[in-house]
């Protein structure tokens, strides 16, 4: 029977991320983070993604009541052009950045930091994945933003939806363009006892 409180703690309100954490058999809590995510000034976008991955556990540990341990907060950026594409803010927005992206190859970049919140003590990684797009026509670009899938999505696509057919080539983490490596933080939960995989 599943735990009504369990340990494990996602600092996410990205359906993607619950899935993926779901999908190994992790049981957890939802509580959705509230931080401001302004890169700063000079701020290299793998610390930015750290960073903001890291503020999102800890201001969910610090006003949360409930009797989570683990605690976990993550982020995910497309950069492009050493220019960072978060989440369209318009169809034109959506647009310009699916132009920017057909027929290259761009960067993804996820990181996930993890609280412990019983030893104050912290684990935090970033995976780097190259993603390559095949050349996109206007009237593919119109029809994918009119889907609906682009809006909420980092770099304005889904990978693991309708957006798989712009994709000729990945080189790293699936699961990390989706929004959590998943491989790395299954790991990490097993090392800090968080988890067991295959329990006995």
């Amino acid at each position: 029977m599943p735990n009504q409180y369990p340990q494990i703690v996602l600092a996410s309100a990205s359906p993607r991320r619950r899935e993926l954490l779901a999908s190994v058999g992790i049981e957890f809590q939802v509580i959705p983070s509230h931080i401001n995510e302004i890169q700063q000034a000079d701020e290299k976008p793998e610390a930015f993604v750290l960073r903001l991955s890291q503020e999102k556990a800890a201001e969910v540990a610090q006003r949360s009541t409930i009797s989570g341990r683990w605690f976990i907060g993550s982020d995910t950026i497309v950069l492009c052009d050493n220019q960072i594409l978060g989440k369209p803010d318009s169809r034109e927005d959506s647009a310009t950045m699916l132009r920017m992206l057909s027929g290259r190859s761009h960067q993804v970049i996820s990181g996930y930091a993890i609280l412990d919140r019983n030893t104050n003590q912290w684990i935090r990684r970033s995976i780097i994945t190259d993603v390559t797009f095949r050349a996109l026509t206007d009237h593919e670009i119109d029809g994918y933003i009119a889907s609906g899938e682009p809006a909420d999505k980092a770099g304005s696509y889904a990978i693991q939806g309708l957006g798989a057919f712009m994709v000729t080539t990945i080189s790293g983490s699936y699961s990390s363009v989706v929004g959590l490596p998943l491989a790395q933080i299954v790991n990490d939960l097993q090392q800090l006892d968080a988890f067991e995989l295959f329990a006995k």
